[in-house]
């Protein structure tokens, strides 16, 4: 019986150990370009879906319009608002003629998810070449966020990834969310820079138009909730046409849940998308995030096997242990510090939990129609 389990403990660890020397550890010697300075991309259109979100979009309207590049538009969608936002676009669009628009809608059909309705018609009246996509609570870093984010596009790339971190907040709570969307963009640019990219954020995600309308949008995942961003990148993300961006210049910040219920919600809404996903793709996220879990949940049973063994094991436990410590810190400090390097191991143990709890948990959510 101590055989068995040391070689279900050593392979659960051998897996983890592979996963970031091979894939994880290709972020951490990603070039970083810097967007000032950046060559001049293909022309933009900003889109930006709105549902009561006046206040935001009163910040976040004026940042996008001070925007230093050379050919973009800003689209805004009025998706059903009862707090004056069509009064406050229409003005803008009075003012901002050449480079403004907006889109108003009334009622959603029913075969639908709403949020895919409101972009998809964002889309449709786009006259640029590339779309990029962010949310009203959000905020650029710098007057460079489309240009450093167009300046991805080179030969034959279709998509770029970008960074999308949270508001640093006092408490806990705060700083997990604040880890949990670092690690999550380390998975996924280092899947994407391993060829195999699954996924994107759509508070920082740029795309072709072309693309969005010779694929037909998001018919194949229309009606579940969520999706707009990772599952239409899931679907369309090829080796060699996705790029990524991580130059804090793009970094386009957000504001995060103040309430562990709130915060429960969207991220079971979020884990639920994943199901979707291709095959190869939940495989090889699946295989993760399990030994992940394992790793430390079977940890404690090891002091139960013979010293010998016992010894072997924690051998390899710590080099797994000191791989992840050490890549995340280097990780974090190339996306600006998102939490302090000294809690990582802490976030690795919460961080099994999380894909325990929530990854179960949303496997078994029911199908919303509504985004907000």
């Amino acid at each position: 019986m101590s055989i068995i389990f040391l070689s279900i403990f050593i392979a659960v660890v051998a897996i983890q150990i592979l996963f970031l020397v091979i894939i994880f550890s290709r972020f951490l010697i990603a070039k970083i370009t810097n967007s000032s300075a950046a060559k001049l991309g293909p022309s933009v259109s900003v889109i930006v879906c709105s549902l009561n979100e006046l206040e935001n979009l009163k910040e976040l309207i004026p940042q996008l319009l001070g925007q230093n590049y050379h050919d973009f538009e800003i689209i805004v969608v009025d998706d059903r608002s009862t707090d004056y936002t069509n009064d406050f676009l229409k003005e803008i669009a009075e003012s901002y003629q050449n480079i403004f628009k907006m889109v108003t809608i009334k009622a959603t059909p029913d075969h639908i998810s709403s949020k895919k309705y409101a972009l998809s018609l964002g889309i449709k009246i786009a006259t640029k070449d590339y779309v990029l996509l962010t949310d009203a609570d959000c905020r650029p870093t710098t007057e460079d966020w489309i240009k450093g984010m167009a300046s991805q596009i080179t030969s034959g790339k279709k998509i770029v990834l970008g960074y999308s971190p949270y508001f640093k907040e006092k408490g806990f709570l705060n700083a997990f969310i604040r880890f949990e969307t670092f690690f999550t963009a380390w998975q996924y640019f280092s899947f994407s820079l391993f060829n195999k990219p699954y996924m994107g954020v759509g508070r920082n995600l740029l795309y072709s138009k072309n693309m969005f309308v010779e694929n037909l949008g998001f018919r194949n995942h229309q009606r579940v909730t969520g999706g707009d961003d990772d599952l239409f990148v899931n679907e369309n993300a090829k080796k060699g046409n996705t790029a990524i961006c991580i130059d804090p210049d793009t970094y386009m910040y957000s504001f995060p849940k103040n309430s562990i219920s709130d915060w429960y919600k969207q991220k079971t809404r979020h884990l639920s998308v994943g199901k979707h996903y291709k095959k190869n793709d939940k495989i090889w996220l699946g295989f993760y995030s399990v030994t992940h879990t394992l790793s430390w949940l079977l940890l404690p049973f090891i002091f139960l096997l013979p010293f010998k063994l016992h010894l072997l094991a924690g051998i390899g436990f710590t080099l797994r242990f000191i791989l992840f410590w050490t890549f995340g810190a280097i990780a974090n400090k190339k996306l600006s510090n998102a939490v302090n390097w000294f809690s990582i191991p802490m976030f690795d143990i919460l961080m099994g939990l999380y894909y325990l709890i929530l990854g179960s948990q949303s496997i078994f959510t029911k199908k919303i129609i509504n985004w907000k």
